[in-house]
């Protein structure tokens, strides 16, 4: 099954965790607001890194997002590791295993994200596993 649409996001800057300070990461909370198939909010949070070239850094993230996927209500996780190698992008964003509830118990699935124009758009391919 498909699921698409479009999320606003904010990504405020938090501090480090105490003691973390020399790793030299960023660290951010993550706020969505999803629209179309996922009518959906999601809060999380993220850690990134700068390569020494320009273009380069990583990240991972893991946010709970709650609300209707296709009319279905419940919560579930995702879980980010973006790459960023002089440019060349990559990411993977899917479903933490065992993580749905409610009516989205079960769920498994991988998620795309396209940045055009300043907007975000969401792919969502997903599927149901009966426990």
């Amino acid at each position: 099954m498909q699921a698409k649409g479009q999320f606003d996001v904010t990504l405020p800057v938090h501090p480090a965790a105490p003691g973390t300070e020399a790793a030299q990461l960023s660290r951010r909370a993550i706020h969505k607001t999803f629209q179309g198939d996922l009518d959906a909010v999601s809060l999380g949070e993220m850690l990134a890194c700068n390569g020494t070239q320009p273009g380069s850094a990583g990240y991972v993230a893991l946010e709970r997002v709650e609300g209707r996927l296709a009319g279905l209500a419940g919560s579930f996780a995702l879980m980010h590791c973006g790459v960023m190698a002089r440019g060349q992008r990559s990411l993977t964003v899917q479903v933490v295993p065992d993580s749905g509830t409610g009516e989205l118990q079960g769920l498994s699935g991988t998620m795309e994200i396209d940045i055009r124009d300043g907007l975000h758009y969401y792919q969502f391919e997903y599927q149901f596993t009966p426990s």
